[in-house]
This record gives C-alpha cells, structure tokens and sequence, in this order.
C-alpha cells in the first residue's frame, strides 16, 4: 500500500443512498416499475405516422397576427 493514497471517500449524499436502498431494499424494484409505467412503452408505428401526417406546420412567428 502506498504512502499517498488518501483514504476512501464516500459523500454524504452516497452514504444516504446506500443506508436508504438496505433499509428498503424493494425500493429500486419500485423504482423500476414506476419508470416503466412512464418511460419503457412500445411506440405503434403505424399509429405515430398517422399522428406526423396530421400536424400543422407552425408559423415562423406564432404571435404575429394577420394584417
């Protein structure tokens, strides 16, 4: 072991984390679950074209009014 290696260091904010996730350990199980209920969708192709081809095209500058 060296002379200058400096002890390890662990934040606040990690030493928290690490105490949260043992005391609860279902809690990155949850945390999973709830993303996916958000975020991990499949994506209809067919359905989204049909949304692309609706758009309107905005204006440049959508507050100008109609002279």
């Amino acid at each position: 072991m060296s002379i200058f290696r400096r002890p390890d260091y662990t934040s606040d904010t990690t030493q928290f984390i690490d105490q949260l996730k043992a005391q609860h350990p279902q809690l990155e199980a949850e945390q999973r679950q709830g993303r996916s209920l958000l975020w991990e969708q499949q994506v209809d192709r067919e359905v989204q074209q049909e949304f692309n081809k609706g758009r309107v095209q905005q204006k440049p500058y959508v507050y100008q009014t109609q002279a």
